[in-house]
């Protein structure tokens, strides 16, 4: 059975030290280990240590296949967004960016399928670099759930999500730039608390905002299982209709509606939960998603729906199907 990881992350061995360059910031750059790890800093201060996995493609595929994953839907890790950056650097960022995942798709055909990075706070040059993205090979977008603290909803991203849809560009919504950072710290909740409720604030944002009702066609995937949304749309559905005046100003059609109409990611790491979020998307609609290379993700590769009592044809939608259509490419560019 082919098996597609959809969301995984990945960065070049080797990049410039941005912040010097450009001379301000806190952007990326890596700082290379003896011991053949690397520190991520974020422009003088320590951000994260990463493995080789991070970045060589060949030690990738040899980890992925002992899960019996055939191909890896890589992107960026989203601290390299720099939303906050001027237009010109973060556009010279993203290119940068995109060569490499564009090379390793050329290279890796049959192993890698590339989603770009764009700069959103500048959305003519957005689109600019969307459209050179799918130039060189790239079938879609990461962006994160809020650019610079403004809502997915706001009307300068549209003609964003409108050029994505025309030109046929999937899009990845990831967390990051979590709310509530400063003032919870402690016991790692930006990423256990935080980044749920971000991928709620994202699908609200577009639905309630009427971007996923203008753009039927827009196929977006919200990661880590649709954070909660799903979990909560009983409480969202409840507040649009008691309280229509707040929620229902710029789109009149229940967020229930949109069910099915978007794609989810597979990484809850429990089997109820995931049968449950099933339950509401239908297996066409829930991608298997590692977050590979990192801890929180699930690094065994959908070995908990493998090993669950989910139907030979649902497990079959989950590992590539609902990825396949997502991405709308064909299965035999895989498996011929």
């Amino acid at each position: 059975m082919l098996k597609i990881d959809m969301h995984s992350h990945i960065l070049p061995k080797e990049m410039p030290n941005w912040t010097q360059k450009f001379g301000y910031g806190k952007f990326i750059h890596l700082e290379h280990q003896q011991d053949g790890s690397a520190d991520m800093m974020q422009g003088g201060q320590f951000f994260r240590r990463i493995q080789e996995n991070c970045w060589d493609a060949e030690l990738r595929i040899k980890e992925y296949q002992d899960f019996q994953t055939q191909v890896q839907v890589v992107c960026t890790i989203p601290v390299m967004f720099s939303y906050w950056a001027k237009t010109a650097d973060a556009l010279e960022l993203s290119r940068f960016l995109n060569d490499h995942l564009a090379d390793l798709v050329t290279r890796y055909p049959k192993q890698y399928i590339g989603l770009a990075t764009i700069p959103m706070q500048d959305p003519e040059a957005a689109i600019q670099e969307l459209e050179r993205a799918k130039s060189i090979g790239l079938v879609g977008i990461q962006i994160g759930s809020n650019i610079n603290d403004e809502n997915l909803s706001e009307d300068k991203f549209f003609p964003i999500f409108e050029a994505c849809a025309k030109l046929g560009m999937a899009v990845m919504i990831h967390p990051w730039q979590m709310m509530g950072f400063d003032s919870m710290k402690k016991y790692w909740l930006p990423w256990l608390v935080g980044m749920p409720a971000e991928t709620s604030r994202a699908a609200c944002s577009l639905i309630f905002g009427g971007v996923l009702e203008r753009l039927p066609e827009l196929r977006v995937c919200f990661s880590h299982a649709g954070g909660s949304f799903l979990p909560t749309l009983g409480r969202i559905e409840h507040g649009f209709n008691c309280r229509p005046d707040l929620v229902a100003i710029d789109n009149p059609h229940n967020p229930r509606t949109y069910l099915g109409k978007f794609w989810v990611d597979s990484i809850t790491h429990d089997i109820d939960a995931l049968e449950y979020i099933l339950k509401m998307q239908g297996s066409k609609r829930v991608c298997l998603g590692s977050d590979y290379p990192f801890p929180l993700g699930d690094l065994e590769i959908g070995k908990f729906i493998e090993e669950s009592a989910l139907s030979p044809q649902i497990k079959e939608d989950i590992f590539s199907n609902a990825t396949l259509e997502w991405l709308n490419l064909d299965k035999e560019l895989f498996t011929r």
